[in-house]
């Protein structure tokens, strides 16, 4: 047995540090560190509470409108403020487009440049991949990064600017969106539609939406041009569908609310038993038995943060969040199991949670969100209000629980006088690079790097590299 040490990672959001215990050329355990404290929890205590709708955003600059729609419904379940319809739709699009961006970055940008390594030059596939994928000098970044920029525009449209905006509040948002703003919004939508369907699909979006098993995709694939064809064909000669593979439940807590049912539903669903059940909030607690944190109270509307940079046992500036007792895997292939996609739960009964099945998954999210920013710009009704600016009591505790592009995000506050007493964050790489808990059970990433061959190259395994990719993880959310 020998341990050795993966990091810092390159094509990662902030600081990340994996130590792996390698037995024969396999991990056989794994520690998952985040280096880096934030501190932004105990930036928030004292200040006037609309202070939250500055410095949470701020947070991240990739998933930043997911920070400021988590504070901004943690304030809305204080003072118990609804809010405008034409507000919620205008928000709602914003956060499709955010996250939609976050999808595209993640696969263009942070994972396929991998599959262009010298390790690979032996497959029959590399020389294409390298042209169109390395990093920096690949074709795709060349189309990608502009249709990218394209969709962000939305952001000028309805938020003013991005990343950190001010516009979302908890009675809606602060600019109105006029006639022909949303004649533009739809163009922007209808572009990145077409930019979907013919680089990254090659279909239309309803057909590709419309594949219900494991079986439809392996059919519609073949032949296939596209991005996505591509990856899967990659994946399957490199079986990554034997890669990262996990068995926690998976968890959302439900994305883009609106007058009706979200567009994703909340709920927990168990890979194991391939049911679904409701989500217990108050089943959600903080471990910090192996983080540099101070003990304190487990369930975050109580907890405080209290770092503590010498705690024994301690290996990570992240605290193990908990459902019932339970580590949790978070992100598009949990919202798209809890939703009850027919191609995600074949998937999972088949193959499970792993490498291949997560980055499926959040290709075909983007695909929904297209389709979803289209309708609700088209539900925006003229002439009426984006904002309502009831009075905001300012006192009493609320939790504002939204879907990052990487998974669920909450935010507990409690309030006095209008000041935050309290405020704490579970962000989703928080959920999936947990550290351990108490009871010495690893956290979702740590789980699944086990079993997962490095052979001779060790550090430099682009295996690892292909298994924490999978969840993608943002290290500056993650511990604060």
């Amino acid at each position: 047995m020998r341990r050795i040490t993966v990091g810092p990672f390159n094509r990662v959001e902030g600081d990340l540090e994996v130590r792996l215990d390698i037995d024969d050329g396999v991990v056989a355990a794994a520690e998952v560190t985040a280096p880096l404290y934030r501190g932004f929890e105990q930036i928030l205590e004292g200040r006037p509470s609309l202070d939250a709708l500055i410095l949470a955003p701020r947070i991240c600059g990739i998933c930043s409108v997911s920070q400021s729609m988590a504070a901004v419904a943690a304030l809305r379940a204080v003072d118990g403020i609804k809010a405008a319809p034409n507000g919620l739709y205008a928000a709602n699009i914003a956060h499709a487009a955010e996250n939609a961006a976050d999808h595209l970055t993640h696969f263009y940008v942070f994972f396929m440049p991998d599959f262009a390594r010298d390790c690979y030059a032996d497959r029959p596939w590399h020389t294409a991949i390298a042209e169109r994928f390395a990093a920096v000098q690949g074709r795709a970044a060349r189309q990608v990064l502009p249709a990218r920029a394209r969709l962000l525009e939305i952001m000028g449209l309805i938020a003013g600017k991005w990343p950190h905006s001010l516009a979302f509040q908890p009675g809606g948002t602060t600019r109105a969106i006029g006639l022909g703003e949303r004649v533009r919004l739809l163009s922007i939508i209808g572009d990145f539609r077409s930019f979907l369907e013919s680089l990254v699909f090659g279909d239309d979006l309803d057909a590709v939406l419309g594949l219900d098993s494991a079986a439809a995709l392996d059919v519609w694939r073949d032949g296939r041009g596209g991005d996505f064809a591509t990856f899967l064909a990659v994946a399957d000669d490199l079986a990554l569908d034997a890669l990262g593979r996990g068995a926690a439940p998976l968890m959302s807590f439900g994305a883009y609310h609106g007058l009706e049912a979200p567009l994703f539903a909340a709920g927990l669903y168990d890979p194991a038993t391939s049911t679904t059940r409701a989500l217990d909030i108050d089943a959600i607690t903080e471990d910090v038995s192996h983080a540099w944190m101070r003990d304190t109270a487990a369930k975050p509307a109580l907890a405080e943060t209290l770092p503590d940079a010498d705690r024994p046992g301690g290996y990570s500036w992240c605290k193990a969040p908990r459902l019932n007792g339970q580590p949790i895997e978070v992100g598009a292939l949990a919202r798209q199991a809890v939703d009850g996609d027919a191609l995600i739960r074949d998937l999972l009964r088949r193959f499970g949670a792993n490498v291949r099945t997560r980055v499926i998954a959040r290709l075909l999210e983007t695909a929904r969100l297209a389709l979803a920013m289209d309708r609700w710009a088209r539900q925006i009704a003229r002439d009426a209000a984006f904002l309502d600016r009831a009075e905001r009591p300012g006192e009493g505790a609320g939790i504002g629980l939204v879907e990052a592009a990487r998974g669920s995000l909450g935010h507990w506050i409690e309030l006095s006088a209008d000041r935050i007493r309290r405020y704490q964050i579970i962000a989703p790489t928080t959920w999936n690079f947990s550290p351990r808990d108490a009871n010495g059970v690893a956290g979702p990433l740590e789980q699944a790097l086990v079993g997962t061959p490095v052979g001779a190259e060790g550090a430099a395994s682009v295996a690892v590299q292909h298994v924490v990719r999978s969840f993608d993880p943002c290290m500056v959310c993650t511990a604060h």
